[in-house]
């Protein structure tokens, strides 16, 4: 038993493997282990492990594979500014404002899903390698029974028959804007996770799964997988439920999207949009968009209020001012 030569004892400690963890390595933040192992929370992610569908920072994918175009529109933009400068130009003026109908919260739902399939279009066109996974390879797993031709891994596709493909699904099963844009975060989640790259042979059923997921998590009423055999003929219930269960594998079961990561996908993609002359179109604010717009800051102002109330905090004077007896004061603006 007190043999040091025996098996059951060594002197210096054992290869600690990746995939198990003790409870004896776990230390009380700020100390160091004795065996140089740096503690859980002194660890920082390397930059490979940055994931832009979680991380609030990062940069999305889409705008890096399309940083040459975003360049050539901005560039021609100026360019045909200079030539086009005596022309009339839109502008918000006292007597009319200009405005588009896309927010963050409401984006618009056409404009919106253009934005997406063009993001797609660049994740196809500039992908840096054709790492494929069986399962939304449209050759094994057709969507129509004419299935693919041979050449069906070739070619891009544009971005017409990208957003025909797209819209027709977001028409048919009735879907939101909000949803294409939680789409395009599963998308490239799912690209980083399952370390692939969608490519002319499976950017259909890529994509298809990211609607499908995004329908569910987004929608309150969700989209059943048979609803989606109704607008897409010749796939089978069976195929559906296996594209989705492995699709929620990949990433982990990891569906939540926060809101500031939404935000940034929301107007990254309004940046894409207008380097490609894609900017959503601005139209007079008319005075029912007006009284919509102050009854919806009118709502947000009563909030804000109440939880001022609520936690016992110190209002500001101009907030005061808003809610004194004096009467409501009103923003000064005239619509024509």
């Amino acid at each position: 038993m007190g043999n040091q030569n025996s098996c059951c004892c060594y002197r210096s400690p054992s290869p600690i493997r990746k995939d198990i963890v003790k409870l004896e390595d776990y230390l009380p933040e700020g100390e160091v282990s004795s065996n140089n192992i740096q503690h859980i929370s002194e660890r920082e992610p390397d930059d490979g492990d940055i994931d832009p569908s979680q991380d609030p920072i990062a940069g999305t994918i889409f705008m890096e594979r399309s940083k040459a175009s975003i360049e050539n529109g901005i560039t021609r933009k100026r360019s045909q500014h200079q030539i086009a400068e005596n022309k009339m130009k839109k502008s918000s003026s006292c007597s009319t404002i200009y405005l588009d109908d896309s927010t963050v919260s409401q984006p618009n739902l056409k404009n919106t899903v253009k934005c997406v399939a063009l993001a797609i279009y660049y994740h196809i066109k500039n992908r840096t390698s054709e790492r494929r996974l069986d399962i939304f390879d449209e050759k094994l797993h057709p969507l129509s029974k004419d299935g693919v031709s041979d050449d069906y891994d070739r070619y891009n596709p544009e971005h017409k028959q990208i957003y025909k493909f797209v819209r027709t699904l977001f028409n048919a099963a009735q879907l939101t804007a909000e949803c294409a844009i939680i789409t395009l975060v599963y998308l490239e989640r799912l690209l980083i996770c399952a370390e692939l790259d969608i490519a002319p042979s499976n950017w259909k059923r890529i994509v298809l799964g990211a609607i499908l997921l995004a329908s569910k998590v987004w929608d309150d009423q969700a989209v059943w997988n048979v609803d989606y055999c109704q607008i897409l003929k010749d796939i089978t219930v069976e195929d559906m439920n296996e594209l989705e269960r492995q699709f929620l594998e990949m990433l982990q079961f990891n569906i939540n999207v926060p809101s500031s990561v939404y935000a940034k996908y929301y107007f990254d993609l309004r940046t894409l949009a207008e380097a490609n002359d894609l900017a959503f179109p601005s139209e007079p604010l008319s005075k029912e968009r007006a009284q919509k717009l102050e009854a919806m800051s009118r709502v947000m102002e009563d909030k804000i209020s109440a939880e001022i109330v609520k936690n016992g905090l110190k209002k500001w004077s101009s907030l005061d001012n808003v809610n004194s007896g004096a009467g409501v004061r009103r923003s000064v603006a005239i619509l024509s």
